[in-house]
């Protein structure tokens, strides 16, 4: 499984950079806001991280709300960068928008996926990933990790050939915050993880871990003092 670093603060993505294991970037609109952004400034901090993670794939987000708006912002986020990818949300101006797109050779992120169904389409419209969320069922009580299990099973059992740029569809695990919910997502076959920088920490961090480095650094000062 890749994992995919969910944030648009270049500090951030550095980080994850030099642990070795990053292999993409995800923004949207709270992302950027969070860095305190200014919308401006928005395409010129795309392009930022799309050098600062050259030939790994970026997306960026249109806030469009109507398909030629988003097929618009499609053209001119996609021409920033070789490796930004186009996110649009999953609704009948996103099908349509992803569908015009990827007929250009634009590469698609279809996010806010909830169901199966939803990723179905997108798929068929031509997305390249399809982003389904896992965290937000747990804010309503319902299980997340189970609509995903749904829409792994469903995108792998087809053949997307020729319906994007790349004739393949991955499916990004999105608003992941847990460990639990990366080993989950690993276990079903999704093919990557976005994981905001405080999880991956968290993915990186066991207490049975830091119990053993504190007692092999007693054993070592013990070592020491006996010279």
């Amino acid at each position: 499984m890749k994992f995919f670093i969910d944030t648009a603060d270049l500090g951030e993505i550095r980080e994850a950079l030099s642990w070795g294991c990053l292999d993409g970037v995800t923004t949207n609109p709270s992302l950027y806001a969070r860095t305190g952004g200014r919308l401006d400034d928005f395409e010129a901090h795309m392009v930022k991280i799309a050098q600062l993670c050259e030939g790994l794939p970026v997306s960026a987000e249109s806030q469009a709300k109507d398909v030629e708006g988003m097929v618009a912002d499609g053209r001119r986020l996609s021409a920033l960068a070789p490796n930004i990818v186009v996110k649009l949300p999953v609704c009948e101006a996103g099908l349509a928008a992803t569908h015009r797109l990827a007929s250009e050779g634009v590469r698609v992120n279809v996010t806010l996926v909830f169901s199966a169904p939803q990723a179905l389409l997108a798929a068929s419209a031509g997305a390249r990933y399809v982003s389904p969320f896992v965290g937000r069922f747990d804010d309503v009580g319902e299980d997340g990790v189970d609509r995903l299990a749904d829409v792994v099973a469903c995108i792998g059992n087809y053949d997307w050939g020729g319906r994007n740029v790349d004739g393949r569809v991955e499916v990004i695990t999105a608003s992941v915050r847990t460990p639990s919910h990366v080993t989950q997502a690993a276990l079903l076959g999704a093919d990557i993880a976005t994981v905001p920088l405080a999880a991956l920490r968290r993915c990186v961090r066991h207490p049975l871990t830091d119990q053993g480095m504190a007692s092999f650094d007693a054993d070592w000062v013990k070592v020491v003092a006996a010279q």
